[in-house]
This record gives structure tokens, sequence and C-alpha cells, in this order.
């Protein structure tokens, strides 16, 4: 989604967003900011069918899906970017790391050509892509019609473990080499297996 020139040369490095860069989860997190208290619990409540089903299907995408149709339903896409920008301009400072940040502008002095590779739909996560000064943001892509309203469905494959790596390449080149990587969880460890040196919860200080 967030593509910016790429440097000449420079490090290759990849960031994962939730709870690397972020301290919580940010899809959850702007579900509830965009809801509010009340709203947010009651979304929760009603998505519990969906929940369930997760406990036997184990699909991480499909469950997104259906909580993304409760909250979202048929909104326009470029509501939704406007509520993201207003989402990051709220949370920024609540939600990004500290010491993930001192890393990135570390990398970022060094000329590396930053990526943040997430799971969250790439449509809210893209003003804290670009804030950052990421030169592209790979996420989990949300559908939407003719007309610019959510589907209810994800376009594509949600953006966790080896998804990561297939659009990674597709960006970067079947043969990419990483310089570094950073993420959290289970989902990450095949990006994290393409980078000379892998961070694996690094991370740990909060706003």
């Amino acid at each position: 989604m967030l593509r910016q020139p790429h440097p000449a040369a420079g490090p290759l490095v990849a960031f994962d967003f939730d709870g690397t860069l972020t301290c919580r989860d940010s899809f959850m997190d702007f579900l509830a900011w965009r809801a509010g208290p009340l709203g947010f619990a009651a979304g929760l409540a009603a998505s519990a069918p969906a929940l369930l089903a997760w406990g036997l299907h184990r699909d991480r995408g499909r469950l997104k899906a259906a909580i993304a149709k409760r909250f979202f339903g048929g909104t326009k896409r470029d509501q939704l970017e406007t509520e993201a920008r207003r989402f990051a301009v709220d949370r920024f400072d609540a939600l990004i790391r500290p010491d993930a940040l001192a890393c990135w502008r570390d990398w970022r002095e060094r000329g590396a050509r930053l990526f943040i590779v997430t799971a969250s739909p790439d449509i809210l996560v893209a003003p804290f892509a670009e804030r950052l000064g990421a030169q592209q943001l790979i996420g989990t892509r949300l559908g939407f019609d003719a007309d610019g309203r959510f589907t209810g469905a994800l376009e594509g494959a949600n953006c966790r473990g080896e998804e990561k790596v297939a659009r990674l390449r597709a960006a970067l080149g079947q043969d990419l080499r990483l310089d570094a990587a950073y993420g959290d969880t289970a989902g990450d460890r095949e990006m994290l297996a393409l980078a000379d040196r892998p961070g694996l919860r690094v991370f740990t200080a909060r706003p």
C-alpha cells in the first residue's frame, strides 16, 4: 500500500508492527477507539460465533474478516482512511515502543530501507508507516467493492507466517535476504529466517 522511493543502496530491514513496534494489537485498539467502550463490548459479543468457529478452523484470516465485517459493515474506504489518520494522531505516542522507535531511527540514520510487514489491515497502519518514514508497508488487505465499500472479506491472504515472506519476495525479489528483521510471535518466524540479524521479542519498553 505505502511505497516511497527506495534509497539506491543500504541495508534491508523489516519490522513487524503489532507487539514489535507497538505495545499492543493496533487492530483491536482501533476497533475500541472507533466504537467506544460500549460499542466495542457489543461488537465483541456479536462476534462470539466467529470466535467459537475459530476454535475449530484456526484460520486467523477468516476470524479477522468476520470481526472486521461486524465492526465496519459497508464502511467506505475513504472514511476508514480518515479515521485511521485520526487514530494515528491520537494513539501514536501511546502505542509505539520507545526502544523499537530508537532502533528504527538508528537503522534510518544508517540509510536502511525500512519495511513494515504486518498482519493488521494496511489501511489502518498506513498513517503510522507514513509518520515513521517507512519505504513500504506490507499488510493484510481489506476488500472493497467498485463503490469503495468494505465487502466484509479480505483481499488475498492474512499477512502472517509464510505470507509475509511471499509478499516481501514479491516486492524485493525471490533471492531476498534481509540485513535484519524484528518480530514478536510465531507468525514472524519465517520472516526472521530471511534475516542475517533476526530479533525476536527484543523490544520490551512501554510508552
